[in-house]
């Protein structure tokens, strides 16, 4: 199955000078636990929940002052609406990543594909081996 039939479509994205709080409201309004980072009209990074958790607020930085780039996660890994389900399963697998911003062939964000995403569209063994394998504690 191709990727744009089992992703969320029309994902946002913030930019690179975007306050964490406004990047925290965004995840808030949207129940959703990451979000793409750009730049320039170019995706450069991913913040996710967690980078807030730790880069934020266990460092005791103010997240009005604290911008997406200044902790954004860099080296975006993405994957292409013409790729299949089992592409994106096999790089979220390698990569023990758990979401992947879903790009057109114009290079655009035109969805999130999550693990969540996954397990609507695929076996219950599949999913679950890929739910085990980026759930693995790392070393």
């Amino acid at each position: 199955m191709e990727i744009a039939k089992a992703m969320h479509p029309h994902a946002d994205w913030a930019s690179a000078d975007t306050p964490v709080s406004e990047v925290a409201k965004m995840m808030q309004k949207d129940d959703i636990g990451a979000v793409p980072v750009g730049k320039e009209d170019r995706l450069i990074g991913m913040i996710t929940d967690r980078d807030i958790a730790l880069r934020v607020v266990a460092a005791g930085r103010n997240p009005e002052k604290t911008t997406a780039e200044e902790i954004m996660t860099e080296g975006l890994v993405y994957c292409r609406t013409t790729e299949t389900v089992e592409d994106a399963i096999h790089l979220m697998d390698q990569k023990k990543i758990r979401r992947l911003p879903v790009l057109d062939d114009n290079k655009r964000l035109v969805g999130m594909l999550s693990l969540g995403d996954i397990s609507h569209t695929v076996s219950r063994e599949l999913s679950g081996e890929l739910l085990h394998a980026v759930a693995d504690h790392h070393p």
